[in-house]
């Protein structure tokens, strides 16, 4: 929730522009997301088969739906402001 009301306040200050723009900076926050998610894992020690199952939701583990959530958001929120 916390990261819709951030993307609600600030997306709308990049200005109007075409859907690919949003998809792009959708696409910009997942990788920046799964980067600093990897090395803060890996600096506290974590192996990458043990990141990795942070993403099997058949395990119950709902974080990948939230970097799906994350590289729609900018998307979303401008179609919602009619930005789009």
């Amino acid at each position: 929730m916390l990261l819709f009301l951030v993307s609600f306040v600030f997306i709308p200050r990049i200005g109007k522009g075409i859907p690919k723009t949003y998809w792009k900076i959708g696409v910009l926050w997942v990788a920046l997301t799964i980067v600093f998610e990897t090395i803060l894992g890996l600096a506290m020690g974590n192996t990458f088969t043990e990141l990795l199952k942070a993403y099997d939701v058949t395990t119950g583990n709902l974080w990948l739906l939230v970097v799906i959530f994350t590289g729609i958001m900018p998307w979303l929120v401008a179609k919602i402001k009619k930005i789009i």
